[in-house]
């Protein structure tokens, strides 16, 4: 591995464990056993390994921010997209631990979040507009418009709130929760079995 993707990879892992204010340059430099100017060749400081890492996880994303239109989607395809956003989420959870003191410091940073969360929101909106056209959904324009932003908080942030309470943030329970957002939403058929995959995303 070149040393600029070894630079990154610990640098995602120390945001992560001790979150991204408590580390510095150099200690990423002595994690990895390698002089900080060799780093600084890489990286002019933090504020560029985070917008690098913010980018990869925006090229990550961007395959389920963007599904095809005419794809024909199974019942559990939905949960399973859900699922897929969540594990990224936890991957890169170090960007949402403080995301307004972060976005706040970092201007480039906040801008893309900014428009992530945007193409996250018109992708679950579209999402949902295809459930109502299936007849999967009874609720109007401006409830679904509500759920979508229910959702987004749940996703960006129910994995720190799992760790405040002193657990583990399980990618698991964030699908579990978005589904049951969902389901009061759904028609008696379609409650029903998303009810069940629900319980079995808890159980897993």
């Amino acid at each position: 591995m070149k040393t600029r993707d070894r630079i990154l990879e610990c640098a995602l892992l120390l945001f992560n464990q001790l979150g991204e204010p408590n580390v510095s340059t150099l200690e990423i430099a002595n994690e990895l056993d390698i002089s900080p100017g060799n780093l600084y060749y890489h990286f002019h400081g933090k504020e560029p390994l985070v917008l690098e890492l913010f980018a990869r996880f925006q090229e990550e994303m961007a395959p389920l921010l963007d599904p095809p239109a005419d794809a024909r989607l199974g019942a559990e395809d939905y949960w399973l997209f859900l699922h897929l956003i969540v594990e990224r989420l936890a991957q890169y959870r170090f960007l949402f631990q403080d995301l307004s003191n972060l976005a706040g410091r970092l201007p480039k940073l906040a801008r893309g979040i900014r428009s992530w969360l945007n193409a996250l929101k018109r992708t679950l909106a579209a999402l949902l507009a295809r459930l109502k056209a299936e007849r999967q959904l009874t609720s109007d324009t401006r409830a679904l418009g509500l759920l979508v932003e229910q959702i987004t908080l749940t996703l960006l942030f129910s994995l720190d709130y799992q760790r405040i309470l002193g657990t583990d943030g399980e990618s698991r329970i964030v699908v579990y929760q978005v589904m049951m957002l969902v389901t009061p939403h759904l028609t008696a058929d379609s409650r029903q079995a998303a009810e069940q995959l629900a319980l079995r995303y808890l159980q897993a």
